[in-house]
C-alpha cells in the first residue's frame, strides 16, 4: 500500500513499538468498515491519530485471539472427559440412532476446534469494541457538554457586560476548570486562534471537531457571526442563548429522571447475576464428583473445581471494578472532588485527619503489619482480608468526614452569596460587603473561609500575581493582543485563596465567575445577579446527582446481603446433607464420590467467593456514593459484616 506523505510524517512522532505496529496494520484504516469509526475519532479527543490508533487495536486484537486460543485449549482439555460420557449417552437416545461416539473424535481435534472457534471470535469482538469504545467517548464527551455549555454561556454573558472583547471571553473561558469539555474545545480554539492568528478560524474549526454536533457546534458558529457584528450584538446573542440553554436543560433532567428506575434495574442484573451464577457453579460442583479431577496449572496441581470457583470470584471482582468504573464515569466532572496531599511529611500528617489522600499515606503501614501479624495466626486470605479492612476504614471514614465539611460549605457558600448579593445591590462595594456578611452572618462551616476572605479584600488592592496567574494573562495576551503586563490585583488573589480554602466543586465554578466577570469590568448587580441564578442551579444540580446516586450504594448493599443470604442457607441447609449422602454412596448405590464433598473445604471456598461479591458491591456501592475514598469505607464495611456472620455462624 502506498503511504502518503502525511501518513508518513505521522509516522516520524511515533515509539518504535507503535511504528512496528503501524507498519503491520495501518493498511486497516482505509477499510469500508472502519469509515464511520475515522469520521467519529475527531470527536473523541484522542490524542493519537487515528491510523495509530487502529494499529494498536489489531495487535491488542491479535494477543486477545492467542490468549483465548491458549485458555480455551486448557479448559477444553480439562472440561471434556467429564461431560464427554453424557454426550455420548445423548447420542445414543437420539432418534436417528448411534451413529458414532463423541469418544471417538480425537481430543485434540476437539480442543483445537474450539479453540480456533473462540480465539477468532475474540478478535472479531475486540475490534469492535474497539469502535464502540470511540462510539462511547464521543457520546460521552457529548453529554458533558450539553451538561457544561449551560454553565459556559452564562459565564460568557457576564463577561459581555464588561469591556473584554470575544477573543479575550473566549480565552477566559477556556482558562477555567469548571466547564469540563466545553472548556476543553475553547482551548482548542485558542490554540488554533494562536497557530492561525485568527479567531473565526478557531471557532469554525472547533465547531467541525466537537462531537456536539446539534448544540455546541451552532453555537460556535453563531458566536462568531454574532461577533463579527459587533459587542452589542454579541451581548444580546449570548442573553438569548443563555435562556434557552437553561430551558433545554431543564427538559433534559425531567427526561433523565424517568430514566433512573431502568438504570437501577440495569444494574442490579448486572451485579446480581454473575453472583448467582458463581453460587450455581459451587453447588454444581459438589454435584458432580469428576470436577475433582487434578490438572497441571502454571500455580501448580489444582482440581478443575478450584480452578472453576476461584475465576468465579475473580469474575465477580472483575464485574464490581467496571461497575464501579462505569458509576464514576457517569458522574459529572465538575462534580468529582480530587484531594491533593502536602508535599511536607508534618503537613501530611496533620491533614491526615481530613484529607483521604494524607490518610493513605498515614495508614499504609500499620496496614501492612496488621497482615503481617494475621498472616501468622490466619490463613493468608484471612490475613489478606484484615489488611485490606485496616487500610479502607480508616481512609474512607476520613473521606466521608471531609465530604460532609464540604457539603456543609457548599450549602453555606449558597447563602453567603445570596447575602453578599444583597448588600451589592444596595450599592455597597463588594469588599465592603463581604466584610459585612463576615460580621453579621453566621454561616457555620464557611465562617473561617469568609472571614480570611474579608480580610485579604480590605488590603491595598495592589500585588504581585502568583506566577500561574501571571502565566494565564501572559498567554492570554499574546494570543489575543490584550495587554499582557496588567497585574492580578488584591482581589483576585483574594477570592483565589477562598477558592482554595473551601475547596469544593461548587466554589471553583461560582466564585471563579466572579472573578473573570468583575476583572472585566462589568456592572456588579449583572454579576451577581447572574452568579445567584448559577449558584442556585448548581447547588441543586448537586443533590439531584447525590439524591440519584444513593440509588446505585442502596443496589450495592442489597446485592451483598442478598448474596450472603443465599450462601449461609446453602452453607447451613444444603452442604451437611451433601456430606451425608457422599458418607452413604457406598452403600446406597449413589454415583457421589466419598471424598468429594468436605464440609470445611466447601463452606470456606463459599465464603471466599462471598467476600469477593463484599468487595465488588462496596466498591460499587461506595463509588455511587460520593467517590472511590468512599468506596473503600464501604467495601471495608461490607467485608467486616461478611466475617462477623460467618464466624458467629460457626462457618470457617
Amino acid at each position: 500500500m502506498r503511504i502518503g506523505p502525511m501518513k508518513r510524517r505521522a509516522d516520524r512522532g511515533l515509539s518504535l513499538l507503535d511504528r512496528g505496529l503501524y507498519a503491520l496494520f495501518a493498511r486497516h484504516a482505509d477499510e469500508r468498515r472502519h469509515a464511520l469509526d475515522r469520521k467519529r475519532y475527531p470527536g473523541t479527543g484522542l490524542r493519537t491519530g487515528f491510523d495509530s490508533y487502529l494499529a494498536r487495536t489489531y495487535a491488542v486484537s491479535w494477543v486477545v485471539c492467542l490468549l483465548s486460543i491458549v485458555l480455551t485449549l486448557v479448559f477444553v482439555s480439562a472440561v471434556a472427559p467429564t461431560f464427554m460420557p453424557l454426550l455420548d449417552r445423548l447420542a445414543e437416545s437420539a432418534a436417528f440412532g448411534r451413529v458414532g461416539t463423541i469418544a471417538d473424535v480425537p481430543m485434540l481435534w476437539i480442543a483445537a476446534g474450539t479453540a480456533g472457534v473462540v480465539g477468532v471470535a475474540a478478535k472479531r469482538l475486540t475490534v469492535r469494541l474497539s469502535g464502540r469504545y470511540l462510539r462511547w467517548l464521543a457520546a460521552a464527551r457529548r453529554a458533558d457538554i450539553e451538561r457544561t455549555l449551560p454553565g459556559a454561556v452564562r459565564y460568557l454573558n457576564a463577561l459581555a457586560a464588561g469591556t473584554d472583547d470575544a477573543r479575550t471571553m473566549v480565552a477566559k473561558a477556556a482558562a477555567s476548570d469548571a466547564y469540563g469539555e466545553t472548556g476543553v474545545t475553547f482551548r482548542k480554539v485558542v490554540n488554533t486562534t494562536r497557530l492561525t492568528g485568527s479567531l473565526d478560524e478557531g471557532l469554525r474549526r472547533g465547531a467541525r471537531e466537537t462531537p456536539s454536533r446539534d448544540l455546541l457546534a451552532p453555537f460556535l458558529l453563531k458566536f462568531r457571526e454574532h461577533a463579527s457584528q459587533g459587542e452589542d450584538a454579541l451581548a444580546d446573542y449570548l442573553r438569548m442563548e443563555s435562556r434557552m440553554l437553561r430551558y433545554r436543560q431543564d427538559r433534559a433532567r425531567k427526561r433523565a429522571e424517568g430514566y433512573l428506575e431502568l438504570l437501577a434495574e440495569l444494574f442490579i442484573v448486572v451485579l446480581v447475576l454473575p453472583a448467582l451464577l458463581v453460587i450455581v457453579v459451587t453447588v454444581m460442583g459438589v454435584l458432580a464428583p469428576g470436577l475433582s479431577r487434578l490438572i497441571e496449572t502454571p500455580f501448580g496441581t489444582m482440581e478443575t473445581r478450584t480452578m472453576i470457583i476461584y475465576g468465579a470470584a475473580g469474575f465477580v471482582l472483575a464485574v464490581g471494578l467496571a461497575g464501579a468504573i462505569t458509576v464514576e464515569t457517569i458522574r459529572p466532572s465538575d462534580q468529582r472532588v480530587t484531594y491533593r496531599r502536602p508535599s511536607a511529611p508534618v503537613a501530611t500528617v496533620r491533614s491526615a485527619a481530613r484529607n483521604p489522600k494524607s490518610a493513605t499515606v498515614i495508614v499504609l503501614i500499620p496496614a501492612l503489619l496488621v497482615g503481617v501479624v494475621a498472616s501468622t495466626i490466619v490463613h493468608p486470605v484471612q490475613a489478606a482480608l484484615a489488611a485490606y479492612v485496616a487500610f479502607a476504614v480508616p481512609v474512607g471514614g476520613v473521606a466521608v468526614r471531609r465530604a460532609r465539611l464540604d457539603d456543609a460549605k457548599d450549602r453555606e457558600l449558597k447563602d453567603f452569596i445570596h447575602a453578599v448579593s444583597g448588600h451589592v445591590s444596595l450599592g455597597r462595594p463588594f469588599a465592603d460587603a463581604v466584610e459585612t456578611v463576615a460580621t453579621e452572618v453566621d454561616l457555620g462551616a464557611l465562617n473561617e473561609d469568609v472571614a480570611d476572605l474579608a480580610f485579604n479584600l480590605s488590603l491595598t488592592n495592589t500585588g504581585t500575581p502568583r506566577p500561574d496567574e501571571a502565566i494565564v494573562l501572559a498567554t492570554a495576551g499574546s494570543v489575543f493582543g490584550t495587554d499582557a503586563d496588567r497585574r492580578v490585583d488584591r482581589r483576585t488573589a483574594a477570592l483565589d485563596r477562598f477558592v482554595e480554602r473551601v475547596g469544593t466543586p461548587l466554589a471553583r465554578q461560582t466564585v471563579g465567575l466572579v472573578t473573570g466577570a468583575l476583572n472585566a469590568g462589568s456592572d456588579a448587580d449583572t454579576v451577581f445577579e447572574t452568579l445567584q441564578t448559577e449558584v442556585g442551579q448548581l447547588y441543586h444540580e448537586k443533590q439531584a446527582l447525590r439524591s440519584a446516586m444513593l440509588v446505585y450504594a442502596v443496589v450495592g448493599w442489597t446485592t451483598a446481603l442478598l448474596i450472603v443470604g443465599i450462601v449461609v442457607a446453602v452453607n447451613t441447609q444444603v452442604i451437611d446433607g451433601f456430606a451425608q449422602l457422599s458418607e452413604l454412596s457406598g452403600t446406597s448405590g449413589f454415583a457421589l464420590d466419598p471424598n468429594a464433598v468436605e464440609p470445611e473445604r466447601e463452606r470456606f471456598r463459599f465464603y471466599i467467593v462471598t467476600q469477593a461479591t463484599m468487595l465488588a458491591s462496596g466498591w460499587f456501592a461506595g463509588v455511587a456514593s460520593r467517590g472511590p475514598y468512599e468506596a473503600l469505607l464501604h467495601s471495608g464495611l461490607l467485608v467486616t459484616c461478611c466475617y462477623a456472620i460467618f464466624a458467629g455462624g460457626g462457618m470457617i
